[in-house]
């Protein structure tokens, strides 16, 4: 791209290559100081538009100041030469030519470029350009053609819709107390839709997200971007988007009476129960969950008027790393499914919480794994009890808190370890990747499943620790356990603490816009994230 907007300036006559052009002329004319004190301005003058006195464009560079052919630095023929003259400048390219090379241009900077004059704007009025930069920039192909049997240009959709809500675009997590949640921001069609990215109904962890629309942006009324907000059950109606600071936005609902029910909250809470979980209060027997579902319609339905966003990215991927990182869902006990996001840091993968609850939050590191300190599983019947593995598990965990501060040395093998012919754990420091034998899974008899429909093998475990606390996340606590590799797509961990496991699946939505630009870039995001529910 700074290649082709080089070429541009060249044949144009400005920027750096004017200069170049009068150091090459000084280099070839050393002995004519005259020539090489030419008025600056009259030079660019000569390059950009034509000669009046010569009618081809073809001025005589021989003429001007006594500089022979080889002072006008390539750009004009020599006088006898045949075949077509060279072109002078940008402006005697043929139009379509510029319609190509205008093309390449980043949207953003063809504002700029229609200042130069008035052929240029002109020619950047070009349907052509402006699909273009639609079809490379945001994705948008097919729906290119339904538009314009609309009568709508792509010029418009591109400078009044796309580029001016460019911001939002990716991923975004909203700012709702504990309970956070994974908003998504695309080009859908032609709109600019914000979809909220929902778990599966408890405990179906491994079917697709669920998506509900929040708002979208569209230019269907008088040729200019319109926010509808897409809350409640009346249809799409007025809102706004607001731009708060980098990477921080807000949105506002200027009709909250479209998302009031007839019934009252009664049927409002019905409604949303039906849609979060699947079930009705009744279906819901346990008195705890019932009030923790209570709970949080009540929090949440106060964010119906006005909620803020905060971008987040998708984790960096090395090669080195254990498995693909990037966004899961699991099961987490009465609290229901929600969403984390694994991510690797050396020796260690994290699992942070993109959707939380009242005792341990959104954005808090829910998960860590120690990848230096494999467990090699006992056999079927030694699996079953809870407490040998609990033994097992412990005992690293202790060599861990025992080892000095800062040091991160590979762990002596646990008891019932040694001897394993188990492959080495890939994505270690220090240790080549590789594909171990699957070895035979089970869950310890009294270590509670919300989904006992889990793999039976796995490929090899680590000793971790999970994120317990209280209700307001009081007391939070770090404590073993074992994290259980499945596949690439599938993980577990064994809560030793509360006996309890919880099931993760990957997320297979496509989400662009959502890359980080750096690994320095996410962990900074990570501790933002935590920061803000701490």
């Amino acid at each position: 791209m700074l290649l082709q907007m080089a070429v541009c300036a060249r044949l144009c006559g400005v920027g750096q290559s004017r200069r170049c052009r009068r150091r090459q002329r000084h280099s070839q004319d050393q002995n004519s100081d005259s020539e090489v004190d030419m008025d600056e301005e009259e030079e660019e003058e000569r390059v950009v538009g034509k000669m009046k006195d010569e009618p081809n464009g073809s001025s005589s560079c021989q003429n001007r100041r006594g500089a022979g052919p080889s002072a006008a630095g390539g750009l004009c023929g020599s006088a006898g030469s045949a075949g077509p003259p060279h072109p002078q400048s940008l402006l005697d390219l043929p139009p379509e030519l510029l319609v190509q090379i205008f093309s390449s241009l980043p949207g953003t900077a063809l504002p700029n470029l229609a200042l130069v004059c008035k052929k240029i704007r002109q020619i950047l009025n070009t349907e052509t350009i402006w699909r273009r930069r639609c079809t490379e920039e945001f994705g948008m192909r097919d729906d290119l053609r339904k538009m314009e049997t609309v009568g709508m240009s792509s010029r418009d959709l591109y400078v009044k819709l796309l580029h001016p809500y460019r911001h939002i675009l990716g991923l975004w997590q909203p700012d709702i107390g504990p309970y956070g949640g994974l908003l998504n921001v695309v080009v859908d069609g032609l709109f600019i839709i914000g979809w909220m990215y929902l778990p599966p109904h408890d405990p179906r962890v491994e079917d697709p997200m669920r998506r509900r629309p929040l708002f979208r942006i569209h230019m269907w009324e008088k040729n200019k971007a319109t926010v509808e907000c897409m809350y409640g059950h009346k249809g799409p109606h007025k809102g706004d988007i607001q731009t708060v600071k980098k990477d921080e936005f807000s949105t506002k609902c200027n009709q909250t009476d479209h998302h009031r029910m007839p019934g009252g909250r009664q049927e409002e809470f019905r409604t949303w129960l039906e849609e979060e979980w699947g079930r009705t209060l009744e279906d819901i027997f346990h008195e705890h969950m019932q009030e923790l579902i209570l709970m949080k319609f009540i929090y949440t339905s106060q964010y119906d008027n006005c909620l803020t966003y905060r971008r987040i990215y998708l984790p960096p991927c090395l090669p080195s790393d254990l498995l693909q990182p990037g966004l899961f869902k699991g099961t987490y006990g009465s609290h229901g499914l929600e969403i984390i996001m694994l991510s690797f840091h050396g020796s260690k993968a994290k699992a942070t919480k993109l959707t939380g609850d009242p005792n341990v939050p959104a954005g808090q590191l829910t998960l860590e794994i120690d990848l230096n300190r494999p467990v090699r599983l006992p056999d079927l019947e030694t699996q079953r009890n809870m407490e040998e593995l609990s033994r097992l598990v412990r005992g690293v965990h202790e060599e861990t808190q025992g080892s000095s501060q800062g040091r991160d040395a590979p762990a002596e093998a646990a008891e019932g370890a040694e001897g394993s012919d188990s492959a080495p754990p890939a994505g270690a420091e220090g240790v080549e990747p590789g594909e171990p034998e699957p070895q035979p899974f089970v869950l310890p008899l009294g270590v509670m499943a919300r989904n006992e429909v889990y793999p039976r093998t796995c490929k090899m475990c680590f000793y971790g620790t999970g994120l317990i606390a209280g209700h307001g996340f009081t007391s939070p606590e770090r404590t073993p356990g074992l994290f259980v590799l499945f596949d690439g797509d599938r993980f577990g961990f064994i809560w030793l603490e509360l006996k309890s496991f919880s099931l993760y699946s990957r997320l297979s939505d496509q989400l662009t816009h959502a890359q980080a630009p750096s690994m320095q870039r996410f962990e900074a995001m990570l501790r933002n994230m935590q920061s803000w529910t701490s």
